[in-house]
């Protein structure tokens, strides 16, 4: 059966057996050559017959351990494994017949093989049960058709005996180890699928914890924001009127630098004013609170980029909109999202250190929804990066420059609108963000 069918028990243990067949097969060659040593000792006439058979059966064992070391191995590891159990029982059983018979000594390597195959080899019952035959089968037949046949009926049906006696207590050693085997992968799968749930349960919790700290921080701006609105509202009121007045002076009109001057004062002013305005979505309407409610993105897309604007220095950013952006949904949170976008693309531009960096943030309708995009001529994300941009704590940047929380919770924001927040890249060229947000009825 090819490997790729097997279930995940039978592919881990046919892996298993794999590992232990080469290795069993290696020590069989071995002890097949070192049993020189003992025909030597034991059957020193017989000596130029038996040995030749140890090399055949050594050369013949080394060829099915490079077939299992072969990309067959997997594939016929237990017709293989069986196949060199076999060839050592076969040698000694001939030379049984080609020594004493039933008085030859070999039958203790039969005994050998038979405890090593059930207490080592991770081997079937059936598998165990048949080389135990098997075993026996050989050496009766090696006895019978000996020269002198059966001269020792007793000790033949002794041996006998002991043979089917270790065959048998193979075969149950076999049968407990399988069964542990199976109970140890079913409590590995046990752990793997604990492990793969603690592991989702920490992602989540990551998650959450991005999300409570992002809050933390909208929280604090706009805690800050409330602060500030109240100290700067009225300076910044009583300043335009002055500056108003004062431009309607006579002497402001007839000095055209008093004027100048006035007019810049004026600018610089309605600029706080606007950042003052922009704050006010921050301070006074929290998250989830009455947060679906018709807006005009092109006012959020307008502030974003007005709150922005300190990381969009020296980059020109394209606007396009459609004549209708109504919009359903929480302004401030697509606001952040917006801030959040537009802050990326720009360390992104920044860091290609491009002549001409660009920014485009283009909205378009599509049907019920509105479509919009941020894209930038910045150096782009790396493939492998482009799948984990929205984890929480992922981030390329160094160390201190940002959790990596900001895309995560801008994903989540979008979600919530029934959107999706997508990333396309293309290395070294460009990046773009899309998403999209429900118009009202």
């Amino acid at each position: 059966m090819p490997a790729m069918t097997l279930s995940p028990y039978h592919l881990e243990l046919s892996e298993f057996r794999l590992s232990y067949s080469k290795a069993g097969s290696i020590v069989s060659i071995v002890l097949v050559l070192m049993g020189l040593g003992l025909d030597y000792t034991l059957y020193r006439d017989s000596f130029s017959t038996l040995a030749p058979a140890r090399f055949l059966v050594a050369g013949l064992t080394l060829i099915v351990f490079m077939v299992l070391h072969s990309r067959r191995g997997l594939r016929w590891v237990r017709a293989l494994t069986l196949l060199w159990l076999a060839l050592p029982q076969v040698m000694i059983a001939w030379m049984i017949w080609a020594t004493d018979g039933v008085s030859s000594i070999y039958f203790v390597g039969l005994h050998l093989a038979l405890y090593a195959t059930g207490i080592i080899l991770p081997i079937a019952f059936l598998e165990s049960l048949t080389f135990g035959l098997f075993t026996y089968a050989v050496y009766a037949l090696a006895c019978y058709f000996h020269p002198e046949g059966l001269q020792d009926i007793n000790r033949f049906a002794g041996v006998s005996l002991f043979i089917l006696f270790s065959a048998t207590i193979s075969s149950f050693c076999t049968f407990f180890n399988e069964r542990g085997r199976f109970n140890m992968f079913a409590l590995q799968r046990q752990v793997s699928e604990k492990n793969a749930s603690l592991q989702e349960i920490n992602r989540t919790l990551a998650e959450v914890k991005g999300q409570l700290i992002q809050r933390e921080k909208m929280a604090a701006i706009g805690t800050l924001s409330a602060g500030l609105l109240h100290e700067l509202n009225n300076p910044v009121n009583y300043s335009l009127m002055a500056i108003n007045m004062g431009l309607t002076c006579p002497g402001a009109k007839s000095d055209a630098m008093l004027k100048e001057s006035l007019d810049d004062a004026l600018e610089g002013m309605q600029r706080v004013q606007n950042i003052v305005s922009d704050l006010k979505t921050f301070a006074y309407q929290k998250p989830g609170q009455d947060s679906q409610r018709p807006f005009l993105l092109e006012n959020a897309v307008r502030s974003a980029v007005r709150l922005s604007g300190y990381d969009l220095k020296g980059i020109e950013v394209a606007i396009d909109l459609p004549q209708d952006t109504h919009a359903l949904g929480d302004e401030p949170a697509i606001i952040g999202v917006l801030i959040n976008l537009l802050s990326n693309a720009a360390h992104a531009v920044q860091a290609a250190e491009r002549a001409a960096p660009r920014i485009d943030l283009k909205v378009s309708g599509q049907g019920k929804r509105l479509q919009i995009s941020v894209r930038d001529n910045g150096r782009g994300i790396e493939p492998d990066h482009l799948g984990r941009v929205f984890e929480p704590f992922f981030t390329t940047r160094d160390v201190g420059a940002g959790l990596g929380l900001g895309l995560s919770v801008s994903y989540g924001i979008v979600q919530r609108h029934g959107g999706t927040l997508a990333v396309d890249s293309v290395l070294g060229e460009w990046t773009e963000f899309t998403f999209d947000l429900p118009r009202p009825e």
